[in-house]
């Protein structure tokens, strides 16, 4: 009997990862059925040391893998989960089934194998997988479950503890040679490798100019339409059978290359020279090649071709695409988003080809079903390509979506519903002109055309191209219907100049492409790998473009020069197929992470760890003994680079900056700041000279006239600022240790024209204004977010840097005594909007708090991470952070106690001790309660303390539920 048969198994539990998908599952199942969410992970390897149990010491604490014993993973219940599998384990003792429908990819298997294992469920367990939200693929998935694939759970582990062993052992690397909180990791080190030799691809690259003719040639007759055009344009193809040079014959440096060496070179001078002499020259058609054209359409998406079409045609980067595709498929619209496979069910194929007969005709539609196989290697080919959901389609118009959902949709739906229409057919034609110059050259113009006879698939969706000037599969280029012989007129022949370029920066639909041909990582984490590098600073955006950083090209000469292997793009996607035969169970994952670990065993098997040694020949350790001895890495060395033979480019803990030595030596040299998104491709020597030219930023004001410290104006990383020079001897560390005074410039203030006097004004702030009538002293001062006044712990903003000084007790009190506004305008809008919550159905935004910003919507708030970040916060992520904080529940207040009578004030202090100690023994109420009592007497730290060291040692003695009490206390303050 099926799971989903009316039994008597009472109450089921459903398991998935989200809020959102739960939600739209929930509906699908109707009663007897709990549908709750994990949000995403419960359990993963401890971030920190702090998290790892007290019994575990040494490296076991700080990797958190045992690498003595098989490579043992050490897994912590994330801190921001317990109260949600606290919940889980409530609802799981209440079922008679548990089913676990996360997604069926190694990751999803391997979040349903934590929950088993965390959860430990006496009742029968089921492995539910789907590819679509749809009610007939939820209740079939109900109806056939199966059991925990263990091999992708074994594989999904493997990846996490290499990934672990990579990143904790190769970063603190960084940390010590070139600069704190940076990161290595097995595929984002290579990302960012790609990027950095693209840069210095450019930066090596050498311009060539070319020159060319274009002509004009009509064939006399009168247009009939216009598809039988009077003229038509050609380009210059050869001279005396020399074939013209173009772009392609040159390369990187500038020359010719050797396999265009008899191709002719025209510079402006000849190509001018050639047009003269052709100005009389008689023309006719030589030749008139036609071939059939004919295009087939473009498989289903997946994963990778629907993030760089999705960056062609939408402008959206990898993690964009991800998002709104996670909230698409979670929501019902689409298949699974995660995907390597361009496979369709017969069910898709069936609802593709309705459609196209439905919105084009059946001479749209080809007699048999397209099919399609994947180009990916290990492509998991029971996952089906990214298609709308269901048996039956719905057009964009049909699904009530709007923004980025409908445009995603849309772009989906196209794709899928083109891939089951006909070919493009036509028919491309070259034509040959000839003729001879004044000067006795033959000559020859070629001209290309394509005319398509039936647009196919292409009335439905055209492919974009990464080059924006590439020409798309459904442009047609019209030539006149000419014959061999056929007298030509040149009305007009132009030179043009042309020059080659440098290879173009990635994109990030370029550089997804690039992984995924290379077979580095699994496309499904190219979207991440992108954002952690941004995100880095490895790599910043330029329109579209991914730059690299000054700081990426130091990290990538660390790796290439002292990790080579690990950086290598064969090694790693060898590393890639290892894990792929670990899944299939091919390979066992012990003996690889020791061989990738240690360095042991055969140093030539194949994906040998052994392999990832030094990119000079030692290639015998494995990982441990290439972060063992660092003595051999130079840390100024690996973040230096030449610019020219006096002037360094050098990379240091607080950004880049040229340097020229000093003529003196052990003198220190002159330094200039580079900007910090300055491209490195054009940092010339010209450029460094200039910043070097640049004063430096130190200009002597004069003496202040009190302690007779020089006092100078800098340019700093900040800002320009004014500081004093202390006397030698001044100690800088320890209990007397005295600190320069120091001020920001005003934003109407300069370097150039910064005065003694405005230094002497600066660094006066803050200004006492006076006090007001209880004896609070008012002082005006200058913030990081503008000038402001303060008096105790009230704040009011000013509206300019001049009422610093000008600011009268009168004026100020006047401001005071209006009502205080929210930030500096009455009603603060909010900071970003969300959207609205699957849950609450509300609108969520995200505003700025006391504590910092927090997602909110309307009746759940929920502050961000240290990880989040207002400007890149995902609407998914701020539905999480509130999923996660309802999870929890509201914050339990402690019972009010009825007000004390008077005479309770006036008991003696001997009786406040005793009452703080007896409190200590009693329920969180009274507690709460006495604490209360004694803020308000004289003695408040003491009789605090006291409690405090009271509940210290009863929480050591307390009950276990007392305890666990505690700790959910805790963490809704958290």
């Amino acid at each position: 009997m099926s799971p989903s048969s009316e039994t008597a198994h009472g109450q089921r539990l459903v398991i998935v990862e989200s809020p959102a998908k739960a939600k739209t599952i929930k509906g699908y199942l109707g009663p007897g059925y709990i549908v709750e969410a994990s949000v995403g992970h419960i359990r993963d390897l401890p971030s920190t040391a702090a998290e790892v149990p007290d019994k575990y010491t040494g490296e076991v604490r700080r990797l958190g893998v045992d690498v003595d014993h098989d490579f043992a993973p050490i897994y912590v219940v994330n801190a921001d989960k317990k109260s949600q599998v606290s919940k889980l384990k409530s609802l799981l003792a209440e079922s008679d089934e548990l089913f676990l429908a996360t997604d069926e990819d190694r990751e999803g298997e391997a979040i349903a194998w934590h929950l088993q294992q965390v959860l430990k469920p006496k009742v029968p367990v089921h492995r539910m997988v789907f590819h679509e939200i749809t009610k007939s693929a939820i209740q079939e998935a109900v109806a056939n479950p199966r059991e925990l694939n263990q091999r992708l759970v074994d594989a999904q582990e493997t990846r996490r503890i290499l990934d672990r062993l990579y990143g904790f052992e190769v970063s603190p690397v960084l940390w010590k040679k070139v600069m704190p909180k940076l990161s290595a990791g097995r595929v984002q080190s290579v990302a960012t490798r790609l990027v950095v030799e693209r840069e210095r691809e450019r930066m090596a690259f050498r311009t060539a100019s070319y020159w060319d003719l274009v002509g004009t040639f009509g064939t006399g007759r009168t247009p009939v339409d216009a598809a039988n055009p009077e003229t038509f344009g050609a380009r210059l193809a050869a001279v005396d059978g020399k074939r013209i040079a173009s772009g392609r014959d040159f390369g990187p440096d500038g020359r010719l290359k050797a396999a265009s060496a008899n191709t002719l070179h025209l510079d402006e001078q000849a190509a001018r020279q050639l047009a003269a002499a052709l100005e009389q020259t008689a023309f006719a058609v030589r030749s008139v090649e036609s071939k059939p054209y004919r295009r087939s359409p473009y498989a289903p998406f997946r994963t990778t071709t629907l993030q760089q079409e999705a960056s062609r045609k939408l402008g959206f980067g990898a993690k964009r695409t991800m998002q709104v595709a996670q909230k698409l498929y979670e929501n019902g619209f689409i298949t699974y988003m995660r995907t390597d496979s361009t496979t369709l069910s017969d069910t898709a194929i069936a609802a593709a080809r309705a459609q196209v007969t439905q919105l084009y005709g059946a001479d749209y539609l080809p007699d048999a079903p397209r099919t399609y196989a994947s180009k990916v290697k290990n492509a998991q080919e029971a996952h089906e390509a990214v298609r709308p959901s269901g048996d039956r389609f719905r057009t964009p118009a049909e699904t009530g979506l709007t923004g980025d959902d409908f445009k995603l949709y849309e772009l989906i739906w196209m794709r899928t519903v083109a891939s089951q229409m006909k070919d493009a057919v036509g028919q491309s034609v070259t034509v040959r002109v000839g003729g001879t110059s004044a000067d006795g050259r033959d000559v020859e113009f070629s001209a290309s055309g394509k005319i398509i006879t039936f647009h196919g698939f292409l009335k439905a969706y055209v492919e974009g191209a990464d080059d924006p000037n590439a020409e798309l599969d459904d442009r047609e280029r019209r030539l006149p219907q000419v014959a061999q012989g056929d007298p030509l007129a040149a009305e007009r022949i132009t030179p043009e100049g042309h020059a080659t370029k440098p290879p173009a920066r990635y994109t990030e639909a370029s550089l997804v492409k690039e992984l995924e041909d290379r077979e580095i990582g699994r496309p499904s984490t190219y979207a991440s790998i992108i954002d952690t590098i941004i995100q880095r600073r490895y790599v910043f955006k330029k329109g579209t473009a991914l730059v690299p950083s000054f700081l990426s090209f130091a990290v990538v000469n660390l790796l290439e020069k002292h990790f080579g292997r690990l950086v290598d793009y064969d090694f790693t996607a060898k590393m890639e197929d290892d894990l792929d035969r670990i899944a299939a169970g091919e390979a066992q994952s012990v003996p690889w992470l020791k061989r990738f670990y240690f360095g042991e065993g055969d140093g030539h098997a194949a994906g040998g760890a052994a392999e990832a040694g030094n990119g000079d020949g030692d290639h015998l350790g494995g990982l441990k003994e290439l972060v063992t001895d660092l003595g051999a890495i130079d840390a100024r060395e690996i973040s230096s680079f030449r610019v020219s033979d006096d002037i360094t480019l050098r990379v240091g803990r607080y950004g880049p900056y040229v340097e020229r030595a000093s003529a003196v030596e052990g003198e220190p040299g002159q330094r200039a700041d580079i900007p910090d998104e300055l491209p490195p491709d054009e940092l010339t020597v010209e450029l460094a000279e200039e910043l070097l030219a640049k004063p430096s930023g130190d200009f002597e004001l004069g003496p202040d006239p009190v302690s007779g410290n020089m006092l100078v104006a800098k340019d700093g990383r900040y800002g320009p600022y004014v500081t004093e020079i202390l006397p030698e001897g001044t100690p800088k560390t320890g209990k007397n240790a005295v600190k320069p005074r120091t001020a920001s410039l005003f934003k109407t203030m300069s370097l150039d024209t910064v005065t003694l006097e405005d230094a002497l004004r600066l660094l006066s702030l803050p200004r006492v204004v006076g006090t007001d009538a209880e004896g609070a002293e008012i002082t005006a001062q200058n913030g990081r977010y503008g000038p402001y006044l303060k008096r105790g712990t009230d704040s009011r903003s000013l509206t300019s840097e001049d009422q610093l000084f000008t600011i009268t007790l009168d004026e100020a009190l006047a401001i005071y005594a209006q009502p205080k506004q929210r930030g500096r305008a009455a009603a603060a809008p909010p900071l970003k909007e969300l959207g609205t919550d699957p849950v609450s159905e509300r609108p969520v935004v995200v505003k700025d708090g006391r504590f910092g910003p927090y997602v909110t919507d309307g009746e759940t708030n929920a502050t961000l991470r240290k990880d989040d970040d207002v400007e890149t916060i995902t609407p998914e992520r701020g539905y999480e952070l509130l999923a996660e904080k309802r999870a929890r529940g509201p914050v339990k207040k402690a019972a009010k106690k009825a007000p004390a009578k008077k005479t309770a004030a006036k008991k003696t202090a001997a009786a406040k001790t005793t009452a703080g100690t007896t409190a200590a023994k009693k329920t969180a109420a009274k507690k709460t309660a006495a604490k209360k009592t004694a803020a308000k007497k004289t003695a408040t730290k003491t009789a605090a303390t006291k409690t405090a060291a009271a509940k210290t040692t009863a929480a050591k003695k307390t009950t276990a539920k007392k305890a666990a009490a505690g700790k959910t206390a805790a963490t809704d303050e958290g």
